[in-house]
């Protein structure tokens, strides 16, 4: 098969604030869909297929979150340590360590950051098969995440879920789900359940639910942001956009690859926000989510982002050389995530070279300790398998 033709080269678009989707306007600030006023204003977004690169200021999201130094500076040590987490991942899997199958989240960082930093106690989130990072951000044990992805009986799902379902109720994490949008009807039952439920209603919570672009296709998607919308939900679907379903890119599999635009047929609010920046998505996930705990309905918030790695860890270069070019993944590695919040720490005045090799050795340690702790962990005994498969 032939590779297909590389993404076109990135720009700048032209932002224009007051940008709105095809069914939405502008009245007063108040963002309105159809009949339904959710109060979101929209971020500015790109058109076709440029990268909407972010225009925020690092300095005016510190200061309009009240952000604090040691924030900030946590905020890059989790994202090296997701960076390390899984680079670790790839190595066990490459050492015949890891069974099953690995998806890696390498380059996609800042979306998870940004979006789950705007958690409050009570919230929910569900992700795919490509979960690690959500879990490891909402306060999950590295090492019984690293136990989980070895199929040990020490792992946070006890061994039995692998790479693709890790679970932590303790923290919110409702799971990874393996089927392609999957995950994404559930988040209907949560939203449900927080809005109506007795005992979960009065908490202003709201469900997070992360999907990829080759959620889009899937009839389940559409069921569920109808409903979403009907029913007023307080769910934030992340649409997680690193351009390939798959070895599948959008172009080819979709007659409008505008992804977000499609919730406009259910009279959703949407926007689109540069994935690769930290900071533009945690400012434009803070005013989606704050304004969702005061006003519940649902939102489509589209990431643009990149995957450096292939679709799994079995989809080495040859594979990868299939559909896409060398020279788009090396365009795209020039907006590291990991990078680009570097230099705006550094920029900012927080981080130097010092700090940074303690950070980055902080990370490497962590990942590898998750890795011993996993090794030296035991298999599930034959007693263990058939525990809590069936309610008791």
């Amino acid at each position: 098969m032939a590779a297909s033709p590389a993404a076109p080269p990135l720009s700048e678009p032209q932002i224009d604030p007051n940008t709105t989707s095809q069914n939405g306007s502008q009245v007063n600030g108040t963002y309105t869909n159809g009949t339904h006023t959710n109060g979101f204003i929209p971020v500015a977004r790109s058109d076709g297929h440029s990268h909407p690169i972010s225009s925020v200021s690092a300095a005016d999201v510190v200061k309009s979150l009240g952000l604090s130094n040691e924030q900030i500076l946590h905020t890059y040590q989790q994202m090296l340590n997701i960076r390390h987490f899984e680079e670790q991942c790839n190595r066990a899997f490459r050492a015949g360590k890891v069974g099953g199958y690995l998806h890696l989240y390498i380059g996609q960082e800042a979306v998870s950051l940004g979006v789950l930093h705007t958690w409050h106690p009570g919230d929910q989130a569900l992700s795919s098969y490509r979960d690690h990072a959500h879990c490891l951000v909402l306060g999950s044990d590295a090492n019984k995440v690293m136990a989980e992805i070895y199929g040990k009986s020490t792992g946070i799902s006890r061994g039995k879920g692998g790479s693709m379902h890790l679970f932590d109720k303790e923290h919110g994490f409702a799971g990874g789900y393996g089927i392609v949008g999957g995950n994404v009807p559930l988040a209907i039952g949560i939203g449900w359940a927080l809005k109506h439920s007795p005992e979960l209603k009065s908490g202003s919570n709201i469900c997070v639910c992360f999907l990829g672009d080759g959620s889009m296709n899937a009839g389940g998607f559409h069921e569920a942001m109808n409903m979403a919308q009907l029913y007023e939900l307080p769910v934030l679907f992340v649409l997680e956009n690193n351009k390939y379903a798959m070895g599948t890119s959008i172009e080819r599999s979709s007659a409008n690859t505008d992804l977000g635009s499609r919730v406009e047929s259910y009279n959703m609010a949407h926007s689109r926000v540069d994935g690769q920046d930290y900071f533009a998505v945690r400012e434009a996930a803070q005013e989606i989510v704050d304004k969702m705990r005061a006003h519940p309905a649902p939102y489509f918030l589209e990431a643009i982002t990149y995957r450096y790695v292939g679709h799994g860890a079995a989809d080495g270069a040859e594979t990868q050389a299939t559909y896409r070019e060398p020279s788009e993944l090396d365009v795209w590695k020039g907006r590291d995530p990991v990078k680009i919040l570097e230099q705006k720490l550094r920029d900012l005045g927080v981080l130097d070279d010092a700090k940074h090799t303690e950070m980055n050795q902080k990370a490497r340690d962590m990942a590898r300790a998750a890795a011993e702790f996993a090794e030296s962990s035991p298999l599930c005994t034959l007693e263990e398998l058939m525990q809590d498969v069936y309610a008791e």
